[in-house]
This record gives structure tokens, C-alpha cells and sequence, in this order.
């Protein structure tokens, strides 16, 4: 670990027991522009870890900065890793550009490591601002704006898959959501799982604040013949008239399905709509069945975003984690700037195949580089999205033997498209 960045005289970081949630909340409301009411407060379940909350504190004890962590297992590619989720950074906005955020990501940094976290993730409110610390971002979301009535491609057992529609109730429907949400997102990349039953409780609540005029939150489920659920569906509707009549939008806060004809019965139900004019789906993975299935691809208006951003704080451990897509042998000249021990050359050897994919051995080594990059270029194809060769070409990864590029770029590269499907 580098040397932490000094804070201004006088202040020091704290870590901040829940005796004190009132003060940390209050930081994070003012540099987020918010407050919620009280009512909201009370129907949102707490889910921070009161063991994992820091701040900066001023010399008069009052609290200048905050930030958090979660306590994660990040599903990679053939595998999972321990990880802290940053969450719930925030400075006071006359307390910007003192260093203070950059003194509490490296206290982050340490303390992740001390608990033998290897890599950390977060969601960036500002693109900017993460990757000099080493992040990258790893991954892409979409969100899609669909008529209503958009037609779908036959998917065979669809049929006999019966829709039920009902209030949102989250006594009643936060184990269905997290049961089919952990089976609908295994193997994939990024599926961050809830770990808390704060988290999994903390989806399905409706606070009438986040409303924004539409219903009550609603659910869809789509079930099997024996009854059992295949798929789900958190949304609202907002009524909306205008010439010739209602025109009311869909909102969907989150869709998982367990297989292709669950997807496409849910889809078909979601998309015809009485009264709705067009469908506004949540985030969903770059790959996502929906995009394959829609007949006219080009009637849904699509909005790209950067998703999870991923920081490697112990380079061997997070790269023996995962699988690899073929077999690969190359020297990784790795520079990193806030992490020194990560700094240096590692040879990545593959070595027998299963059914998840190549495992690898990562060792320190002398031996000349093969591919020079930085920590955060790692980072950004650690989950198998982004490729290796186009950092290339972006000049951001130098290639020092010919021929090492292409194969790293595919023995990194993944088939199934990275994604969380939650911002935590």
C-alpha cells in the first residue's frame, strides 16, 4: 500500500458507528442535492454495513466527507472473487478540492485489503472521477424505450406459460424477486448479488415519494404449469392523457427470467398494455434476450450507459479468481500509481480447462513484458466486456510482442456480457 494522502491539519478519518447515522446521512444529502421526508425514510430499509461506514472528521468533530462499503462476493467469469462495493461517497460541497476524497479512497483501498478483499466495484455518479483512482469501467447497461404492441419472435413453451399482475407487496414478494433474481443473472459477470435482507427488501418497496405520479408499484410474474415462478417484473404505469386519448408510459424497475420462453411471455404481457403507449424498460445487460427477440430491433430506442466500474487491489489474487476463455501464457508489465505492490511484471499461465472455462496461476516474474498497461486498463477487462484490443488501439495497451495482443484480448474476453442489474 502507497502512502496515504494527507488530510488538511486538524482533520483525520474516523470510522462511524450507527450511533451516528444521522451525521453521515446528512454529508451525503448535502452533496447529493437531497433529503428524503420522513415517511420515505421509514419505508426504505437501512442497508448500509454500520461496520464498514467512515468519514472524514473535521477538528470539531463534525464530519466533512463519508463513504461506505459493502461486503460482496463479484460474480466473474467462471467464478466469484471478495469484494468491497463502494457506496455512499460523498463530500460536503465547501469541503471540495482538499484531498479528501482522494485520503478516503485510500483508506478504502487499505481496509479492503485488510479484510482480503481483492477488488473493489462501485456505480459512478460522475464518469470522470474514478478512474484515476484505478477503476475501470467494466461494463454497459441498456435501457430500451418500446412501443406498445412491438412484436416478439416465437420462442416454443411460451404459451403454456400462464401471467399473474398484482400490487407490489414486499412482505409478500421480496423472496419471489430474490429467488428468481439470483437463478436469472447465474453466470453472468457483474450480477451482484443482495447480500442482506435489507438489500433484497429494499427493491420491492414502494415509497409514494419515488412514484413521481404514476400507480402503485406493480408486479408481473409469470408462472409454469405446477405454478411455480419463472419471471418477474417490478413496474408502474403514469396516467397520461392527450390527443386522440390515453397515452400512458411504462416504467420498468427491473425484469429477470429464468429462460427464453419466461422472457418472451413476460415481455409479450408487458408490451400490450391497456391504455400504454410505449414501454421504458430498466438496465438491462448488452445482451439481453429482449434485444434478439423484438422483430423490428430498430422501433426501440436504445440508451447505452457505463454500469459497474471495477478496481483490482490485489492483481494476482483477482486475476487467479477467474476463468479464461482459451489458453494463454503472457508477461503483463502492470503500472499502478495508488497501489505499488500491484506495479510490476506478472506472468499469467494458464493451466487445465473445465467446465467453466481455463484457470490460471499468476506469479511476480523478470522475464520481459509481453503487454504493458495500467491497473485501471486491467480492471476494465477483468469481467470479460471490454477488450483488450481496443485499448490497444485507443493506445492505452502497448503490445511488446507481436502476436501477444490477440491472444490475451481472447482468453480475456467472455461470452456473456457483464452487468449488474442494480445500482447499490
Amino acid at each position: 500500500m502507497g502512502a496515504m494522502t494527507p488530510l488538511p491539519d486538524g482533520y483525520r478519518i474516523v470510522t462511524v458507528p450507527l450511533d451516528r447515522k444521522d451525521e453521515f446521512r446528512a454529508v451525503n444529502h448535502l452533496a447529493f442535492a437531497f433529503e428524503p421526508d420522513e415517511k420515505t425514510s421509514e419505508i426504505i430499509p437501512d442497508q448500509l454495513e454500520w461496520d464498514r461506514t467512515a468519514a472524514v472528521e473535521r477538528p470539531d468533530g463534525t464530519l466533512a466527507a463519508v463513504h461506505a462499503s459493502y461486503d460482496f462476493d463479484l460474480p466473474v467469469p467462471g467464478g466469484e472473487v471478495a469484494c468491497a462495493g463502494l457506496t455512499w461517497v460523498g463530500v460536503r460541497p465547501d469541503e471540495r478540492r482538499r484531498g479528501l476524497l482522494t485520503s478516503m479512497i485510500d483508506f478504502h483501498f487499505a481496509r479492503s485489503l485488510e479484510r482480503g478483499e481483492a477488488v473493489s466495484a462501485l456505480f459512478a455518479a460522475e464518469m470522470p472521477i474514478y478512474g484515476r483512482f484505478g477503476y475501470g469501467s467494466v461494463a454497459d447497461d441498456v435501457r430500451l424505450k418500446i412501443p406498445r404492441g412491438a412484436r416478439l419472435r416465437d420462442v416454443p413453451g411460451s404459451a403454456e406459460l400462464t401471467v399473474r399482475f398484482d400490487t407490489a407487496d414486499a412482505d409478500r414478494h421480496t423472496d419471489l424477486v430474490h429467488t428468481i433474481h439470483t437463478a436469472g443473472g447465474a453466470g453472468r459477470p457483474g450480477w451482484m448479488p443482495r447480500s442482506s435482507d435489507a438489500m433484497r427488501r429494499g427493491r420491492v418497496v414502494d415509497p409514494p415519494a419515488w412514484r413521481d405520479g404514476g400507480e402503485s408499484l406493480r408486479i408481473v410474474t409469470v408462472h409454469d404449469a405446477a405454478g411455480e415462478p419463472r419471471a418477474y417484473a417490478l413496474l408502474r404505469r403514469k396516467e397520461t392523457w392527450a390527443d386522440p386519448g390515453a397515452r400512458y408510459p411504462v416504467h420498468v424497475r427491473e425484469a429477470v427470467a429464468l429462460d427464453a420462453a419466461a422472457a418472451h411471455r413476460l415481455w409479450s404481457f408487458v408490451l400490450d398494455l391497456d391504455l400504454t403507449v410505449e414501454v421504458n424498460t430498466g438496465m438491462l445487460p448488452a445482451d439481453d434476450e429482449l434485444l434478439h427477440l423484438l422483430v423490428d430491433a430498430r422501433g426501440a430506442v436504445p440508451r447505452f450507459s457505463d454500469n459497474l466500474w471495477v478496481r483490482l487491489l490485489d492483481v494476482p489474487t483477482a486475476l487467479e479468481a477467474r476463468r479464461y476463455s482459451s489458453a494463454l501464457d503472457v508477461v503483463l508489465e502492470v503500472t499502478d500509481a495508488r497501489l505499488p505492490q500491484n506495479a510490476g511484471r506478472w506472468r499469467l499461465t494458464t493451466g487445465d480447462a473445465d467446465a467453466s472455462g481455463f484457470t490460471a496461476r499468476v506469479t511476480s516474474t523478470d522475464d520481459e513484458p509481453d503487454l504493458r498497461l495500467d491497473v485501471r486498463e486491467l480492471a476494465a477487462a477483468y469481467l470479460g466486456g471490454r477488450s483488450l484490443a481496443a485499448y490497444a488501439r485507443a493506445g492505452l495497451v502497448t503490445e511488446v510482442a507481436p502476436g501477444t495482443l490477440l491472444r490475451a484480448a481472447t482468453a480475456f474476453s467472455w461470452p456473456v456480457a457483464p452487468v449488474c442489474s442494480w445500482v447499490f
